[in-house]
């Protein structure tokens, strides 16, 4: 018989049928409280409400569960039951000591600052010291770590650096340093592991907090909103996505999130509570099974709760139907434009040699191959055939395989004719004199070909589609350029692709368009078929296989794509905690419906962005945002991604300028224009930039009032947003966007398609280009360091760092620009260029030999370094830019040093100094 309980304590009993002991207080425990010391009050105590530690000598049906737990919670100091000090926003108890906020994207370092920023507020009293900035925050109402009243347990008034935009040099060596650390209660996550927060090249918010209500949302006028990469090109010694083959996935029931480190479990570990809608679900009987050893197993190294980015193998009833095969379709033009410039004899070639290169571990890969002119020309490649027959379908209105069975083949078992095909693919069509191109005609085959499957058509294009379905006009008209009319320009001209892109993308189909077009491409009008089928479009402007850099290039980037280990029949599902809701995206992909995205074939290094929506008042302390991507991997096995990103909420608005991430605002504001830029005007779409940037200055001036609430020669802004302006200037002075009347359009449109896919660690150089003088750097540049190969400091975007005798770099991940001095000595020139003197050497596209002198070798070592650290399918050309040379090529160059006046694009100080007076109009 259990000993009477003292007075004022009851006994209940939870839905598993464990007994608890509610003291007089309210507080609730699992010893029974027989003894003096039992009958007090632990230091910590479960609430009612709150989840209880399991009781050993209960529920033996958990697979030692109770066991593991106890193990766990005296191995781990962030594990379930810890505490949150409010206060000093630190663990306490045996918490106490650890340092519980992570590194954002990896582990946490021993003595971080306790706050949003960078971590590198002086602490030395004096200008610009602790006592310095207390006293401005005091005089702001900012200073303390008091929660605002009403605020969250834990909300507290981070603290932030504050700078004056006016008159500073931005610092750009730390223009691509993480965002602000995410600062969760120390007990959110059920493990301690570092990893429970993804790096945020997978997932990252504009916001490190999110508002609780929408009210603050919109007053602070900043942007809540996801930039996502599910799937990025990992470099050495990038971790591995943890893969969890068990096939035990444990789901909510009601909004279908899947477990993840920010979950509760109550009941004695039997249940786990979902923290996006709170709903108790049961644990899977198999989840705390090691079916390889058959025995129990540890619940706390589940890589689902201690990781945020997983892969899930899924079992058979994730599969609508059989898993499909890859099947690569190729349209390729065999117009007499696409022979005579090369395209067809590199394309065959790059082909041929990348065959070895297509997932195809299992043998189940397919391949066909379409040539277009004005006619269809199919090949039948029999299994066990050495020759291809052609067959030539003339009927462009009414198209239709002339031999189903043999057009798509295994390319194990018809490997011998198809290697024979694309040898002489560029002889077959030596001496055409064929001018015309029934691009459309071959897409409708290519679909009639692959569409029962599903797959990837890549086409390969030279000219402008001019007959059958689908023909196009040039429609380039240099008089409007820089216009209103412009924006006609950046549009389909007719709807016939982006509506070929949705039966695509219905039958799971992608496709990737490789432009390479000696005049005009109408990029924006074939763009659609990518934009809309999860594809990307390639662009090789007045391409010719005769320069040995074009040919390099294009080899190259069709050569990275087809190697890629490609997911099949995909869609992307990002869930949110209640009272949050995905209201808008961009990128490229069909929305199937309000919250599903379609991608027939995944990508490598492409991104999406969506917008959030406040729709309920947030009560909890922190929100989660999970993106889930089901896909068929070329090998046939279903797969679930799921990376996870947990948010403190706050009620504070100055906390949620603390939390910027200015880069993740920039990716969004280029996708945002964009938008605007098809749907009205480029300079609606660049105002838009301004106009937003400057409502959250105005804002953020308003709610900390720093210099007073009228007219102010500062511009202030929180560190962690200082290079934000930095960013929307190079973006309204971009290709994409900028005013001029001498950029083609095919050049805006392709620039447009890469500003809303390009992740963002790619994003900021396509904006801000990196600039590196070599004349003058370091010995060690160009050397072999602890982390490869060592970069030159990267130096401020302006021509006043250029100097007649010097070599500079420009480079922005499509291009790399080697700017040379007039007054350059020879030495420099032979060593890096292999020619004697300056007036000998010749400007634009080159390759750079590789000499038998340390400063050629160094200078090489940067540019590859430089192109490997983009990590995408791009692979950059090099033009030398002379600075009396071509004026083109020098003005291309020049437009990236964002800091100056260009064309019609203020400077970077003349920007501020705009962005300044219009604040002060707002605040005035």
């Amino acid at each position: 018989m259990a000993p009477l309980l003292p007075a004022g304590w009851s006994e209940q009993v939870d839905e598993a049928g464990t007994p608890f002991y509610i003291s007089p207080d309210g507080q609730s425990q699992w010893e029974h409280p027989s003894s003096d010391s039992s009958a007090l009050p632990s230091n910590d105590p479960p609430t009612v409400d709150e989840p209880l530690l399991p009781n050993p000598s209960h529920n033996p049906k958990r697979r030692q569960y109770a066991a593991a737990q106890a193990a766990y919670l005296s191995s781990n100091t962030n594990g379930p039951g810890g505490t949150f000090d409010s206060s000093s926003a630190a663990p306490v108890g045996d918490l106490a000591g650890s340092t519980f906020v992570p590194a954002y994207g990896g582990a946490a370092a021993a003595g971080a600052a306790p706050g949003y920023g960078y971590g590198d507020v002086k602490s030395a009293a004096g200008p610009g010291g602790d006592s310095g900035l207390a006293g401005q925050f005091g005089s702001m109402g900012l200073g303390g770590q008091k929660p605002a009243a009403g605020g969250f347990e834990g909300d507290l008034r981070y603290p932030y650096e504050l700078v004056n935009l006016v008159g500073m040099q931005p610092d750009v060596p730390h223009l691509e340093d993480p965002p602000p650390a995410i600062r969760l209660p120390s007990n959110a996550s059920v493990t301690s592991s570092p990893d429970a927060i993804a790096d945020y090249s997978y997932m990252r918010s504009t916001l490190n907090a999110v508002p609780s209500t929408n009210s603050l949302l919109k007053s602070s006028k900043l942007p809540l909103g996801l930039v996502i990469t599910p799937y990025r090109s990992l470099e050495e010694g990038d971790p591995e996505v943890p893969v969890i083959r068990d096939m035990v996935i444990a789901r909510c029931r009601r909004c279908r999130a899947y477990i993840h480190p920010y979950v509760t479990f109550i009941e004695g570990g039997n249940r786990w509570k979902c923290t996006l809608c709170n709903l108790s679900n049961e644990v899977p009987q198999r989840f705390d099974w090691d079916q390889e050893t058959n025995k129990p197993a540890d619940r706390w190294q589940r890589a689902e709760l201690n990781h945020s980015v997983v892969d899930f193998v899924a079992p058979s009833e994730y599969l609508v139907r059989s898993p499909a095969p890859p099947c690569y379709v190729f349209v390729i033009d065999v117009s007499e434009t696409a022979v005579q410039t090369g395209m067809v004899a590199t394309a065959a070639r790059t082909i041929l040699e990348s065959l070895d290169r297509l997932p195809n571990e299992d043998g189940r890969t397919k391949v066909a191959i379409i040539a277009v002119d004005v006619a269809l020309h199919f090949f039948s490649l029999p299994p066990g055939a050495n020759d291809p027959t052609e067959l030539v379908v003339s009927d462009l209105d009414d198209v239709f395989l002339p031999r189903p069975d043999d057009l798509l083949v295994s390319l194990v078992e018809s490997r011998p004719a198809l290697d024979k095909l694309l040898g002489s693919l560029s002889n077959l069509f030596k001496d055409t004199f064929t001018v015309g191109n029934a691009l459309g005609a071959g897409l409708k085959a290519a679909y009639l070909l692959i569409g029962p499957i599903g797959g990837k058509i890549i086409v390969l294009n030279s000219s402008l589609p001019s007959v059958g379905p689908g023909a196009l006009k040039n429609r380039e008209d240099p008089t409007i350029l820089g216009t209103s009319k412009e924006s006609a320009l950046l549009a389909a001209a007719i709807p016939f692709y982006k509506l070929l892109a949705i039966d695509c993308s219905k039958s799971q189909v992608a496709v990737d368009m490789f432009l390479l077009n000696s005049g005009y491409a109408d990029v924006a009008t074939l763009s659609a078929l990518p934009k809309y089928t999860a594809g990307q479009t390639y662009f090789y402007p007045s391409f010719s296989a005769t320069h040995t850099e074009d040919a390099t290039k294009f080899a190259y980037e069709l050569g990275d794509v087809l190697s890629h280990k490609i997911g099949l029949e995909a869609i992307i599902r990002v869930r949110a905690s209640r009272g949050l809701r995905m209201k808008t995206f961009h990128g490229n992909f069909f929305i199937r419906s309000t919250d599903l995205l379609s991608i027939p074939v995944v990508p490598i290094d492409q991104s999406y962005s969506m917008e959030v929506q406040v729709e309920d008042d947030l009560t909890a302390p922190f929100v989660v945002f999970q993106t889930a991507v089901m896909h068929t991997t070329c090998f046939g096995e279903r797969r679930l991604r799921v990376i996870t990103l947990a948010l403190p909420v706050t009620n504070n608005l100055v906390n949620l300028y603390a939390s910027v991430d200015q880069t993740a605002i920039a990716t969004l504001f280029a996708c945002r224009a964009v938008d605007i830029t098809t749907r009205s005007s480029l300079s609606d779409g660049r105002d838009h930039v301004t106009k937003s940037l400057v409502d959250i200055l105005a804002a953020f001036k308003t709610a900390t009032q720093v210099g007073g609430g009228g007219a102010s020669t500062q511009l202030a802004s929180p560190k962690n947003m200082r290079f934000l302006a930095l960013l929307c200037l190079g973006l309204i002075r971009h290709v994409g966007l900028r005013e001029s009347s001498q950029i083609p359009p095919d050049m805006r449109s392709y620039a447009q398609a890469l500003l809303t896919t390009l992740p963002s660690q790619l994003l900021v150089p396509y904006l801000h280009p990196r600039f590196y003088a070599l004349h003058t750097m370091p010995d060690d540049a160009g050397t072999i360091g602890e982390h490869g190969v060592i970069l030159p400091e990267p130096m401020n975007l302006t021509s006043e760092r250029l100097e007649r005798h010097g070599l500079f770099i420009i480079e922005d991940g499509q291009n790399i620009f080697l700017w040379i001095g007039r007054e350059a000595v020879p030495q420099l020139v032979q060593d890096v260029f292999d020619i004697p003197s300056y007036a000998e050497l010749p400007g634009g596209k080159t390759t750079l030999p590789t000499l038998d002198n340390s400063f050629s070798q160094r200078v090489n070592a940067i540019i590859n370094k430089t192109r490997e650290m983009r990590r995408s399918p791009y692979r950059a050309h090099v033009y030398v830019v002379k600075e009396d040379g071509e004026p083109a090529l020098r003005q291309w160059a020049l437009s990236g040093l964002v800091e100056d006046r260009f064309d019609r694009t203020p400077s970077y100080s003349q920007y501020i100094s705009t962005l300044r007076d219009k604040v002060n109009s707002i605040s005035s």
